[in-house]
């Protein structure tokens, strides 16, 4: 991850923790996705430049995020992010990764979502 030090896989960090120390999921913070984290939640995008899904993905969850006070949409590119991905263990795109407002991951998913279900999932993380 950018602007982090570290050794081998086995050194990786998530959320200032090696992946040894998770215990309750991973967690991510600011530093780890190259912006703020939204006050009640938020909802990370895994896309990739040809990824057609991806880009109605993008407008699902941008459209949820402006519905919903204190949700943020970000969207990382997966080739750009390898390390994040090999650690979140992210094998297609699109996958959004729900986070509850301390980062955590609620909830998680491969595929273009319905905006319904993005709706649900944000049940648990608010």
């Amino acid at each position: 991850m950018k602007g982090r030090e570290g050794g081998g896989a086995g050194d990786v960090r998530v959320g200032g923790r090696s992946d040894g120390e998770r215990r309750d999921g991973p967690r991510l913070d600011a530093a780890d996705l190259g912006a703020e984290l939204g006050a009640r939640a938020t909802l990370v995008q895994f896309s990739s430049a040809f990824c057609a899904p991806c880009r109605a993905t993008r407008r699902v969850l941008g459209e949820v995020a402006g519905m919903v006070p204190g949700v943020a949409h970000v969207e990382l590119d997966a080739e750009a992010r390898l390390e994040l991905v090999r650690a979140l263990d992210v094998l297609q795109t699109p996958t959004v990764l729900v986070l509850d407002a301390d980062g955590r991951v609620v909830r998680r998913a491969a595929g273009l979502p319905r905006k319904a279900d993005v709706i649900a999932a944000l049940g648990e993380a608010v």
